[in-house]
């Protein structure tokens, strides 16, 4: 999602979903290795290790990998989504 202008924190949010604990551990070490391989120098994770939700701070990028019903749970795309720009 494009959050430029809409939020302080950060320009893009991607979010992800995962069936298995160790499918998102390895789509966070990938994504890890890629941004940091991108030339991101600081890329810091949360939530490894078993988590429903796992967090990858990239600076201007934050990407949220999800199991499906903690997606579901936390409805991020709801929040940060286009209803966002009409409530401006």
């Amino acid at each position: 999602m494009d959050l430029a202008g809409k939020a302080m924190f950060c320009d893009r949010m991607v979010i992800a979903s995962g069936l298995a604990d160790r499918q998102i551990t390895a789509m966070a070490q990938h994504l890890s290795e890629k941004l940091k391989e991108a030339g991101l120098k600081r890329v810091q994770i949360e939530g490894m290790g078993g988590s429903d939700w796992v967090l990858i701070d990239a600076g201007d990028i934050v990407i949220h990998l999800f199991k499906p019903d903690a997606r579901t749970m936390y409805a991020l795309e709801k929040m940060w989504g286009e209803d966002l720009d009409e409530a401006v």
